[in-house]
């Protein structure tokens, strides 16, 4: 058996002939080996033209250092026989963090003469052969010493073809513990205040027989995790890894190392270090321990990992922190930078090394929980926090609590040490906030519902809006997605049917939904707070609405109204998904330059036009069919005037103008997302109770799809909606907005079925021609159906961003990547 690790660069060592290319095909994928033979016949168009050996390795190598740079097993098919063969590719593992890893295919030098003799494209003699094999005898002893973490050799045909491949986890790697965790800062001998902080995380501490906490259980099954520094300076340090040690060994904590665990384990193993910063006061309290304990203690800290990744990558623990490119990888640099962090090679007014701020800069999707140097009060910077609140220097013992985010500390009895730097001169270095590199370019996202790429000349479009017209981006923290129509039906004179769009749900796996009735005016996303700072309200592409003296009067109205809501709901603000009515109210140029300008005319020419038809027909002339198709037109017309007219209606600033709400997206700390629309509903419908004038109800009716006398009832109670001049309905899962499918894929949020005399603002007067109407059943719905659940995915991304308490920038990016999603040519009018 071949243990492998699953991140590593894998060099297979073997003279030619030995079955290397062979063995690579049998166990790994076709994407996973790069093949020496394979780049020179790249550079040279022959596999076997040594003259391009230096390109053809330059180009693996290139090709290499990608695939790891990007967490992928990277296996390199060449004999590397050459220590400086190898050194390249030692050299490569290194700058990428990852172990390397050697298999030698050991085979007589008589088999692979045999089958280099069976292969027309070798060419050489046996000389060459017997200098390899002497190269590889000379190579099996050097491998470990070289730098190669695993040497693995495979001697003779039989033991080749017999080996197995095993692929192994790095240490680091507890992607598939999911907690919740109690993660613990930096102790540093303080006992008494670990115990206080256990219980009041509702830990049940066991002790020996002296009475001495030797482990520690959850009622809930809880882990606790323990960011290093357990030790030095602090009054108990053995108590302390005692208490620690039992936990781990019981299962129920880990703990990583801190730089404190990593001297006073050098120290232990007999290493000369500098007895400072209270490695003194640590190994006089372990000198009245018995040996036995300290030996135990030797073995503990040298078995810590440097870090570990957690809950699915979302969580990496560290002492010291580490950067998104270390995170899961394995190496000196990467152990050095999670005990010691990193330096600017200066120092302070106190003579202590100035730490370079990798926080401000941190754009990873994991959350990275630390501790190594003290602050007053722990923050998150850029998905990052620091806990260590300086305890054993009179501060506090913190603990973070995940998934929850949630602090907990407990103040320290007294100054067990005095700091070289006072706590309170000691800052959190702030969050950088946005940062145009971060939605500049071409992006790949990978949001959790999904991923997607946002192209260059899309993102450049959205920059244009944000930066020319939407509202602060800090402000911007959510935009309503794109909204599919139902399928085209079937049903004769109309191109969109409720029985489409039940049955388009329905397909999806949804068996209960809500008939919201559509209001004809603009989306508004609404954000009020208690106290009314940060408070704002924008279009679908972010854009204020009226303008700063209107919009906060509106404003005002809605956060007087919301009020109760918010104390009841314990947040101080909340994010509405709303339409503003009106539709005239903001769509008036439109209105006038796209609509009525059609309608003037038609309603100017067509009366004429069949007057002057009249006269013709009363002088004799056969017109008929003339003045039946200007008669059609006519009422066509009409039709079309009276569509668009029935959502013009007069305002004077905000008399007139009304809000729909129709789903509260998220508060404080919280996303609603997961409320069934019921739910939903309900708050509205309180919003509408609470100011009538500003607000306006949305009529709506819920059912079974497997209820065709429930199907009816809805279809009739559409056709009298938009028989007086309603746009339609919106059919979505009842569920809410995170609705998934059987396979636990999203869904769409809505299908929009709008009414047959709307749709003729859309599509034109006379779309309800048999001909024109049989062409529009055509029109395609993919993209835009695509384009909806991704927005609808990003968006959803954004919310749970939001409500972890995520940095601005990542949940920004998501923002910026739904406007960016709207420059995708799609039909504007479905």
């Amino acid at each position: 058996m071949i243990d492998i690790p699953e991140l590593s660069l894998v060099a297979l060592v073997g003279i030619s002939g030995s079955g290397k290319s062979t063995f690579a095909r049998a166990h790994f994928a076709p994407t996973q080996v790069l093949s020496s033979d394979f780049f020179r016949g790249l550079i040279a168009d022959d596999e076997n033209d040594q003259s391009a050996s230096a390109d053809a390795f330059d180009a693996l190598h290139y090709v290499a250092g990608k695939r790891l740079a990007a967490g992928r097993l990277t296996v390199v098919d060449a004999t590397n026989l050459q220590s400086h063969a190898r050194a390249g590719l030692i050299k490569l593992a290194r700058e990428h963090d990852v172990l390397p890893v050697a298999i030698v295919l050991d085979v007589p030098e008589s088999v692979a003469w045999e089958r280099t003799q069976a292969r027309t494209d070798r060419t050489f003699g046996r000389q060459v052969l017997t200098r390899m094999q002497r190269d590889l005898r000379r190579s099996l002893g050097q491998l470990a010493r070289e730098g190669f973490r695993k040497v693995h050799v495979l001697r003779g045909p039989e033991e080749i073809a017999g080996a197995e491949i095993r692929y192994e986890k790095l240490f680091n790697d507890r992607r598939d513990e999911h907690g919740p965790f109690d993660i613990v800062g930096d102790v540093h001998g303080c006992r008494a205040e670990l115990e206080t902080l256990l219980g009041k995380l509702g830990w049940e501490l066991i002790r020996d027989g002296s009475g001495r906490p030797v482990d520690a259980v959850h009622p809930e099954g809880r882990k606790a995790v323990f960011v290093g520094d357990l030790v030095d300076r602090g009054p108990d340090s053995p108590g302390v890894l005692r208490l620690v040690m039992g936990m781990v060994e019981a299962g129920h904590a880990i703990c990583v190392p801190g730089n404190h665990e990593q001297k006073l384990a050098r120290k232990l193993n007999g290493r000369n270090v500098q007895l400072t910063h209270g490695l003194p006061e640590t190994l006089e309290q372990l000198a009245a321990e018995p040996e036995e304990f300290v030996g135990e203690v030797r073995s503990f800290i040298d078995g810590l990992v440097s870090h570990y990744v957690l809950d699915d990558g979302k969580l990496v623990v560290a002492h010291a922190g580490l950067k998104e490119a270390y995170q899961g990888r394995a190496s000196g640099r990467v152990r050095s930078f999670a005990l010691y962090g990193e330096t600017t090679g200066e120092t302070d007014e106190y003579g202590l090394p100035v730490r370079y701020p990798w926080a401000r800069e941190y754009r990873g999707s994991a959350a990275v929980v630390y501790g190594h140097v003290p602050t007053p009060q722990p923050e998150w910077i850029n998905n990052t926090i620091c806990l260590d609140t300086g305890c054993v220097f009179g501060g506090a013992l913190t603990a973070l609590r995940w998934p929850e985010r949630q602090l907990i500390d407990t103040p320290a009895a007294k100054e067990y040490y005095a700091p070289v730097r006072p706590l309170r001169t000691v800052e959190a270095e702030p969050d950088r906030g946005l940062d145009i590199a971060d939605v500049t370019g071409r992006k790949h996202l990978d949001y959790g519902y999904g991923r997607t790429t946002v192209p260059a000349e899309n993102a450049a479009a959205a920059l244009e809006v944000m930066g020319r017209f939407a509202v602060d981006p800090e402000t911007l923290i959510w935009l309503p997605p794109t909204m599919a129509p139902c399928s085209s039906s079937t049903v004769e004179g109309y191109l969109e049917h409720p029985s489409a769009a039940f049955a388009d749900l329905r397909s999806a796996g949804v068996d209960r939904v809500v008939c919201e009735e559509k209001h004809m005016g603009s989306r508004a996303v609404v954000r009020v707070s208690l106290s009314g700072t940060g408070d704002a309200i924008w279009t679908r592409t972010g854009r204020p609405f009226f303008g700063p003296e209107l919009d906060e009067s509106l404003l005002a109205r809605v956060r007087a109204a919301a009020e109760p809501i918010m104390v009841e709901l314990e947040t101080d603000w909340l994010l509405l998904d709303t339409e503003l009515l009106p539709w005239s109210a903001k769509a008036g140029s439109l209105i006038r330059d796209h609509y009525a300008g059609v309608g003037v005319a038609g309603r100017a020419a067509l009366p004429a036009a069949l007057d002057l038809l009249g006269r013709a027909a009363r002088r004799g002339l056969d017109v008929a069919d003339l003045r039946e198709r200007i008669e059609l037109r006519s009422a066509e017309i009409d039709g079309y005037s009276a569509a668009y007219r029935a959502y013009v209606k007069p305002t004077d600033g905000l008399k007139g103008v009304t809000l729909a709400p129709f789903a509260v997206l998220a508060g404080a700390g919280t996303t609603f997302a997961k409320k069934d629309h019921g739910w939903h509903l309900a708050i509205a419908d309180r919003l509408v109770a609470a100011d009538p004038e500003i607000f306006t109800p949305t009529r709506r009716m819920v059912l079974d799809l497997a209820d065709p006398a429930a199907e009816a009832e809805a279809t009739d109670w559409w056709l009298t909606l938009t028989g007086a001049g309603g746009e339609g309905m919106v059919v979505k899962p009842y569920a809410g907005l995170a609705a998934v499918d059987g396979k636990g894929r999203l869904v769409q949020p809505g299908v929009k079925c709008r009414g047959r005399e709307y749709l003729r603002i859309i599509y034109g007067p006379e779309y309800t021609r048999r001909e024109q109407l049989d062409g529009l059943r055509r029109r395609n719905l993919g993209r835009k159906r695509g384009l909806a659940l991704r927005e609808h995915g990003l968006g959803l991304a954004a919310l749970d961003r939001l409500a972890e308490g995520a940095p601005s920038w990542r949940v920004h990016e998501l923002v910026f990547a739904i406007l960016a999603a709207e420059s995708e040519p799609v039909d504007p009018r479905l």
